[in-house]
């Protein structure tokens, strides 16, 4: 089975069966003022990231300038690798926050979906801090949103952008930590027990605060988006703690035609999935850990926009998050 669906049967299940434990203030009611509104923009501003553009080698660079001169992605879709150049932009150092969606949906008259009522969706919305999940479509109206509000130019990042940033500007980092590795406890596996990671989540670090919140997500658990160091450009949690929409259709093949100046992703849907429904791109992953690995840079994974998983449009939103850009090489007022 495919890494790109790892975990999603499990998810599955959980989503139906949790308690919801209300360990958070209550979210904004009321729509926002006017004052609230401009300083929610002003903390999303003062949380970007300048992101210098410049060229790079984007794909599985593993083989050829990875330490152990080996593959970092058995897929074939992160290949061949190939020459990438960017303009600059912004990106924010966190993933999207429960507080802030919702801030959005206050602001807009809005309220969290209803398809999903009554499951572990509606428990790991609560917290303030944890990313808050979506389909790709929310993901695109949110950042839409934030350039309405701001005037400035946000939007999703694309796949390069997004691959450039986790790799801190392009660098042959495998993993977007503080040093591009893996670094847990050195604490041996109990049944109730195990390692924690120091740069990057593991599954005891997400089942304890699964057991802190009251909750039965276990060890797919979203965590707070600061719990671990960001990468060396500043960026958090881009290699676990969920996977992050980019504004790219999928194609396995893109690579191969892909223009080196600041890509998009094809003009139009080009992959469908078995359902025949057309499929973006998320980047990232759900729920890494350094004993296993997972969420390095490299990968791609296919996901249809809406959530849909089955013929009867089960939704899903397992572990899907966005963060956004701003697509300015001027400096930010």
């Amino acid at each position: 089975m495919s890494k790109k669906y790892v975990a999603a049967c499990l998810f599955l299940m959980l989503m139906a069966g949790c308690e919801q434990v209300d360990n958070s203030k209550e979210l904004l009611v009321d729509k926002p003022s006017s004052k609230q509104l401009r300083e929610f923009v002003s903390e999303v501003k003062d949380n970007l990231v300048y992101v210098e553009g410049g060229e790079f080698l984007m794909g599985d660079f593993g083989a050829k300038y990875g330490k152990e001169q080996l593959p970092y992605d058995l897929d074939q879709d992160s290949k061949p690798v190939h020459a990438v150049k960017l303009s600059n932009f912004y990106a924010e150092k966190f993933k999207v926050t429960n507080q802030q969606f919702q801030f959005y949906l206050q602001a807009n008259g809005m309220q969290l979906r209803q398809d999903l009522a009554g499951t572990a969706f509606e428990v790991i919305s609560q917290p303030h801090n944890t990313p808050a999940h979506m389909d790709w479509y929310e993901a695109e109206q949110y950042c839409a949103w934030l350039k309405d509000v701001s005037d400035l130019p946000f939007s999703l990042p694309t796949e390069a952008q997004w691959e450039y940033a986790a790799r801190s500007r392009g660098q042959f980092l495998m993993v977007s930590t503080d040093d591009g590795t893996y670094k847990a406890t050195r604490v041996p596996a109990t049944e109730d027990d195990g390692p924690r990671g120091i740069n990057i989540s593991s599954s005891y670090d997400r089942m304890s605060f699964a057991e802190k919140m009251g909750w039965r997500t276990d060890s797919i658990t979203p965590l707070p988006v600061d719990m671990f160091p960001p990468n060396p450009l500043g960026m958090y949690s881009m290699s676990d703690n969920g996977q992050e929409w980019v504004k790219d259709w999928y194609d396995a093949d893109y690579y191969k035609y892909s223009p080196i100046q600041d890509p998009q992703g094809p003009e139009n849907p080009v992959s469908k999935d078995s359902y025949g429904r057309d499929l973006k791109v998320a980047r990232g992953q759900g729920f890494a850990n350094p004993s296993w690995g997972g969420g390095v840079n490299v990968h791609r994974n296919p996901a249809e926009p809406h959530g849909y998983v089955d013929a009867s449009d089960m939704v899903s939103i397992r572990a899907k998050t966005a963060r956004c850009v701003v697509n300015s090489s001027e400096p930010l007022k």
